[in-house]
Parts: structure tokens; C-alpha cells; sequence
């Protein structure tokens, strides 16, 4: 049987959740793990149909009625400003590209999610209808139909690094490679929020290499920050900007990423269903704006007005920190490349398998019941023609690491 939905919706102003919204995180991601162990009530291979009129929308906790084609309309948007592959969201909050799309007189309120559980969480609840979010939410939230229909309609980020980032404590020893790092491992303390793209990365390294940690802990990232802090941890995987801060704070050493084992993290928009089927012009229109936000980020010369704009959308990070986790460059020792993020927009070859790697992932440790997502569930015909209409193809960008004397 299928738990209820909860919403945790940040009612704050979307720019400077205090310590207690922050633990408010942290146990809405628990919530949000034991949400993910409900019972779905499909399984079949995945695919990219538009949700037809006549389809079961299930539990739905929202009004179905979002008014008719060209109408003005208002939309909740839950957005990650703390997960820099989701990034795309922050543009598209400070620079309003929605307006230009949207019917004239719509309105969006951008909420705050501290992980994307919280995100999912409240689109569930019908409280949002888009959401930003990293891969595994966004996966977990597609296979619950049985409390509300939500569907996968853009990749907005895909990396090596920005998810899938291996942390050690600040006096471990100085390793000769990426894989001595993680087989130190063995027999030590590690922490990660579960559920999560970096639980699904720690353990796809953890058995390429014949690691068994002696406590594998399910921490958030305040939890995390903590442990280092009390140095009770280590190790933790843990993803961007909260990597970077906490290596720039002394906290802990970066010694690992995906770049390292040719391990993949991304990030997606979720859209209800309900909206895709009675507002296509409204998912279209907010698309449009997203490439808009995509191509902007993915120019060089944004880059420090988009640190600018997640500073002021956050709170506890200096923009050093901020500008390090998305453009900054890291040497291969401690897991760096040349590229930071790509920027598909649509769905790839490589982003589809991503999506049935994680979908055996969430099913083997059995956060969702199905081993399969739903022949539906990635709707990628919205993306494609918007990408049809401008001109493009995917990727639509690629953000490059520069020099630390770029950021100054």
C-alpha cells in the first residue's frame, strides 16, 4: 500500500532557509526515502508518449483545472538552488524567462527544496506542478501513480562530477589514484543521504572495486557536515556545491568522482500530468524558456552573474565556493575533467540508459516496486520540438572548467 504524500514546501522567501528549514530538509528526505518504498501501479519498459486525455491520474491532490489553452495561469515550480546541475532553475527564477512564453498575467511562485524529495514530495501533494530535481527523485516521483501522475519531459543536466563525488576526512592518507582512495575504504565509516545519485554511484564503485564499508551511513548533507566536522566521518559521497564547501572549509578532501569509473549523474524536470494533458501550452511555453536558461548558463560570459544569482538564492555559501562548484576546474587527482556539466535539454541515448540503470538501481534496494518505469513516464516529444523549432540538437551546451583566475 502506497504511504500519503506529504508535502515540505519551503514557505520561506526563496533565498535564505534558516537552520531549522534545514533539518526540515534533512527529515523531509527521510520522508521522502520511505515515500519512495510505496507500491506503484505499473511496470513496463520506458518510453515518450504525451499523457492522453483519458488517462487515470490516480490520487490526485491538486484541482484538475488549470484553465483553458491561452489563459492566464499560475504555477508552483519546486527548484534545487543546493544542486548545481539543477542550476537552469535559478536562471530561469532571477531572470523571469517564463514571461516570454507564458499567456500574458500568469504567475510563478519558485519554492525551494533542499533535496529533491522536498520537491517531489509537494508535486505529489499537488502543492507544485514542475519540478527540478536530480535523477533519482525524479525517477521515484514517476512511479506513483497511485498517489499522483508525474512525468519526466526534460534532461536538464548530465555530468560525471556533479552528484557522483567521493569525500574523505581531511587527515586521510595521500593516495596515488582514485581507486586506492575508495578501496581505503574498506572496513571505514562512510555516509550518504540513500536514495540518492550519490548512494546509487558509492555502490556501483563500491562492487566494481570489492568494497564493504564497515558502516554504510543514510545521512543528509547537514548530517554529513557535521560528521566531518565532529570527525566521526571517513568518507561521504555527496554532490555539488556542498562538495565544494566542504573541501574549501578544510572540512574534508575530494579524492574520487564519476570521472574516475565512467559513472553518470543527472538531473531532470518532472511536470504533473494533469498539466502536460490540459495545458500543453503552458509545459511547451515553460520549455521554451528552460532553453533559454540552458543556453545562458551554458555561456561562459554568465558565469559570474549565475553565481551572483545563486548566491542570493541561497545561504551559507561564499560565491568562491559557488563559482567552484559549477565552473571551476579540478586536477584529475582529486577526479576533475574538462567539462563540468553538459547541457542535453532533451533525452539522449546515454541519459535513457541512465534512467534504467537507476530505475534496477531503486528497485534492487527496493525504494520503488517496479523494475521498469511505465511506457509513459518520459514524455521526450516536447522537448524534441521545441529543439525542432529553434534549430537545435542536443546537447544545447557544455560548461567548461576554467582557471581559478577565471572566477576573479
Amino acid at each position: 500500500m502506497t504511504p500519503p504524500a506529504h508535502s515540505f514546501r519551503d514557505a520561506r522567501p526563496p533565498g535564505r532557509p534558516s537552520l531549522a528549514w534545514a533539518l526540515l530538509g534533512a527529515i523531509a528526505f527521510v520522508v521522502g526515502c520511505v515515500l519512495g518504498c510505496g507500491r506503484a501501479d505499473h511496470s513496463a519498459a520506458a518510453a515518450t508518449t504525451t499523457p492522453p486525455a483519458s488517462s487515470s491520474q490516480g490520487q490526485e491532490g491538486a484541482s484538475s483545472e488549470y484553465g483553458a489553452s491561452g489563459t492566464p495561469i499560475h504555477l508552483s515550480v519546486g527548484y534545487q538552488p543546493y544542486y548545481a546541475e539543477a542550476w537552469s532553475g535559478v536562471v530561469m527564477n532571477d531572470l523571469k524567462l517564463w514571461k516570454k512564453y507564458l499567456p500574458a498575467g500568469s504567475t510563478v511562485e519558485f519554492n525551494v527544496g533542499l533535496q529533491g524529495a522536498i520537491v517531489i514530495n509537494a508535486m505529489l501533494a499537488g502543492k507544485e506542478q514542475i519540478g527540478y530535481v536530480g535523477d533519482m527523485p525524479g525517477i521515484v516521483g514517476a512511479t506513483k501513480r497511485s498517489v499522483s501522475d508525474l512525468r519526466i519531459v526534460a534532461n536538464i543536466g548530465f555530468s560525471n562530477d556533479q552528484c557522483n563525488v567521493f569525500l574523505t576526512r581531511k587527515d586521510a592518507p595521500a593516495f596515488e589514484s582514485a581507486t586506492e582512495a575508495v578501496r581505503w575504504l574498506d572496513g571505514k565509516t562512510v555516509a550518504v543521504p540513500k536514495g540518492s545519485c550519490t548512494d546509487r554511484f558509492a555502490v556501483a564503485v563500491y562492487k566494481k572495486l570489492g568494497v564493504t564499508p564497515k558502516e554504510y551511513l543514510n545521512q543528509s548533507i547537514e548530517l554529513i557536515t557535521s560528521g566531518f566536522r565532529a570527525q566521526k566521518l571517513d568518507a561521504a559521497v555527496v554532490w555539488e556545491p556542498t562538495a565544494s564547501r566542504l573541501v574549501s572549509e578544510g572540512l574534508a578532501r575530494r579524492v574520487a568522482t564519476g570521472n574516475d569509473f565512467a559513472e553518470t549523474d543527472a538531473a531532470f524536470i518532472d511536470v504533473r500530468a494533469d498539466l502536460i494533458r490540459q495545458r500543453p501550452d503552458v509545459v511547451k511555453g515553460w520549455l521554451q524558456a528552460e532553453l533559454d536558461a540552458e543556453l545562458y548558463l551554458a555561456d561562459a560570459k554568465n558565469a559570474r552573474n549565475v553565481v551572483r544569482m545563486v548566491k542570493e538564492q541561497t545561504t551559507g555559501f561564499d560565491e568562491g565556493v559557488l563559482w567552484q562548484a559549477l565552473f571551476g576546474s579540478y586536477p584529475a587527482s582529486a577526479g576533475g575533467s574538462p567539462t563540468r556539466l553538459v547541457l542535453p535539454f532533451g533525452f539522449t541515448p546515454e541519459s535513457l540508459a541512465l534512467i534504467k540503470r537507476n530505475v534496477a538501481f531503486l528497485f534492487d534496494v527496493k525504494s520503488i516496486s517496479v523494475s521498469e518505469l511505465a511506457p509513459d513516464a518520459v514524455v521526450t516529444e516536447i522537448a524534441d520540438g521545441v529543439l525542432k523549432e529553434r534549430g537545435l540538437t542536443v546537447p544545447v551546451g557544455r560548461i567548461r572548467a576554467a582557471s581559478e583566475t577565471a572566477a576573479k
